[in-house]
């Protein structure tokens, strides 16, 4: 594999996945902070510049950038893209707002008047007066009933604007933010995306 030429940048130091470190070695790297990182790097792997041998890296010139190299590490490592969960349809926003325990209150109560307009009340040889507010006594319920319905649809559309609009912000963030690398021996800046585990980073403050 050693004599194995990539696009023309030079001999392939690694191919099918042959590191000498796994994805478990780099995320308790990873998980370490300060002091303890240091004395876990040097413990283990004598320093940092041993492990960027084991990722076939170079800590000045960074990686060869070849095609076939950054997809043999996409294909070990995986992407440097988080997989966004998949939208909420309209129904499930409709769901969630009727969850509102006020508004669970109002729809029992205007279900409740509803049914007791349509309940006959006793003959108490009255005018009639209370027999005409009884027929009309559903007007309320059905009031009560459509106010619900308006502000869970409002509820639902707003809560599906806002998450139209944060998932085109997370895209753009994500196909617009750009990195600082070092690549073949040459700066240079690439989406966050396409970050790949061996990259030579440069942090600036």
């Amino acid at each position: 594999m050693a004599g194995d030429e990539v696009d023309g940048l030079g001999p392939s130091r690694c191919r099918d996945g042959n590191y000498g470190i796994s994805i478990a070695d780099l995320r308790i790297i990873n998980e370490q902070k300060g002091l303890e990182a240091v004395e876990h790097i040097q413990s283990k792997y004598g320093s940092v510049v041993e492990i960027c041998n084991l990722l076939f890296t170079s800590p000045n010139e960074g990686l060869s950038g070849a095609p076939a190299d950054l997809e043999d590490r996409i294909k070990c490592f995986g992407s440097n893209v988080i997989p966004p969960k998949p939208p909420k349809s309209f129904l499930q926003l409709v769901w969630e707002a009727l969850q509102d325990v006020t508004l669970i209150i109002l729809l029992i109560a205007a279900l409740v008047t509803i049914g007791l307009s349509f309940y006959p009340a006793g003959d108490d040889g009255g005018d009639g007066g209370d027999s005409s507010e009884q027929e009309a006594g559903w007007i309320e319920g059905v009031a009560i009933l459509g106010a619900v319905i308006v502000v869970v649809l409002v509820t639902a559309f707003n809560d599906y604007r806002k998450e139209q609009q944060f998932r085109g912000l997370q895209s753009k963030i994500e196909h617009e933010h750009q990195f600082s690398v070092i690549r073949g021996s040459k700066d240079m800046h690439i989406p966050v995306g396409d970050l790949v585990v061996g990259d030579i980073c440069q942090v600036k403050y």
